[in-house]
């Protein structure tokens, strides 16, 4: 219980500041790129539905509206970020957030991508890794992009970390 607990108390702090840095990267291409961001509503549809037992839908937009959707989204998506924290740490070791180096953050940044290309987008309609989307290769490399920044993110929030808690970095 103890290891977990460790395990938990070090991916929460090091997977909401990845999903952060994640998150201002959206909006920088939002607002100087004028790339669209995510909707985190739609995301929480797709989950919304989970409960009916309907995990896969022809185009989610299309898809009953679920209360709350946004928040539930939003909610999701943070919570991927310290899942995929916690998989860096138990992969890696915890002793990574004491000396977080970039080579191992960037890895599991990039094999994210996994999650969206094969469960996320083929749930939502868009097909496995986009290949339904009007133009499949731009969102691919979107895609690959954004989760390797998430990977830095990894990295910067585990500098941070063991910055707060005094470690050696």
């Amino acid at each position: 219980m103890h290891e977990l607990m460790a395990l938990i108390l070090q991916a929460l702090p090091i997977g909401v500041g990845a999903t952060v840095i994640l998150d201002l990267w959206a909006v920088f291409q939002q607002r100087v790129l004028k790339i669209p961001a995510a909707n985190w509503a739609m995301v929480g549809r797709w989950i919304g539905h989970f409960p009916r037992g309907q995990f896969v839908h022809q185009n989610i937009a299309l898809a009953a509206a679920v209360p709350g959707e946004r928040a539930l989204g939003w909610l999701a998506h943070y919570l991927i970020g310290i899942a995929f924290a916690a998989a860096l740490l138990r992969v890696y070791g915890l002793e990574w957030a004491s000396q977080p180096t970039l080579a191992p953050a960037l890895v599991v940044g990039v094999l994210t991508v996994c999650a969206p290309f094969l469960i996320m987008q083929p749930g939502m309609g868009a097909g496995v890794a986009a290949s339904k989307m009007p133009k499949p290769n731009l969102a691919r490399l979107r895609s690959l992009i954004a989760h390797s920044v998430f990977g830095l993110g990894l990295y910067g929030a585990g500098m941070f970390w063991a910055w707060v808690l005094g470690q050696t970095v």
